[in-house]
């Protein structure tokens, strides 16, 4: 099975193509270019690249977040339409699972985590077993203490992904650390890898059926519930 895969949760923009758990080719940008300017000419370029054509690929994957508000916007508005011109099927993927995908290696907890802003990250934890990723944690939005107490909790080496550069200048416990920068963003490979392997022909709920995984309210929504109160 061919996947094409969409990344934008974070302010790098990822695309890519893996083949049966193959990755053939990934296109990563993170230079501060807006995803609505980035994100198409990545894809022709990346199918122009490889040769792929359009009805060479099955199924499309899209990272659905948590992560920027805007960018989960503009790469699940992109696959669909990519979804429904070329009809084919999509399968949406939560961003803390696919960045697990950077790191598989047994025996330490991965806490990726991903900026919520206002000081607070999306935490969510699992550990690679017997080849298969197990949630520890589902995705809570935590302070960097509240984060650091729930990976003491599991009582294991962890290791810390994603949106973490501000916890650089953080002390860490001796076992805890952070991921090597080139492996803290999320990839398309691991959003390619999570939907082949959640990917179920029998249970599409459509092209139009994914929500992005927001979590919590943009700031927009929350400054207007602040002038007008909550409806």
């Amino acid at each position: 099975m061919l996947v094409l895969s969409i990344d934008t949760a974070t302010k790098a923009c990822a695309v890519g193509l893996c083949r049966d758990g193959k990755i053939l080719a990934e296109y990563k940008i993170n230079m501060g270019m807006t995803h609505s300017e980035g994100l198409m000419p990545q894809l022709e370029q990346l199918l122009e690249r490889t040769g792929v054509q359009k009805a060479d690929i099955d199924l499309i994957a899209v990272s659905m977040g948590p992560g920027s508000f805007t960018g989960l916007r503009i790469g699940l508005a992109t696959a669909e339409a990519l979804a429904y011109a070329w009809k084919k099927p999509l399968q949406g993927v939560a961003t803390p699972l696919a960045l697990t995908y950077n790191l598989p290696v047994s025996g330490i907890v991965l806490s990726p985590v991903l900026d919520a802003q206002k000081g607070n990250y999306y935490q969510a934890l699992y550990e690679w077993q017997d080849g298969e990723v197990a949630e520890l944690q589902s995705v809570q939005v935590v302070n960097k203490q509240q984060l650091l107490e729930n990976l003491a909790l599991q009582g294991k080496p962890a290791v810390i992904l994603g949106e973490c550069a501000k916890l650089e200048s953080m002390e860490l416990p001796g076992w805890c650390s952070l991921a090597p920068e080139y492996l803290r963003l999320p990839q398309a490979a691991g959003t390619a890898l999570a939907a082949l392997k959640a990917y179920n022909p029998e249970v599409q709920s459509g092209i139009f059926g994914l929500e992005p995984y927001y979590i919590r309210k943009s700031e927009a929504e929350e400054l207007w519930e602040q002038k007008h109160g909550k409806q």
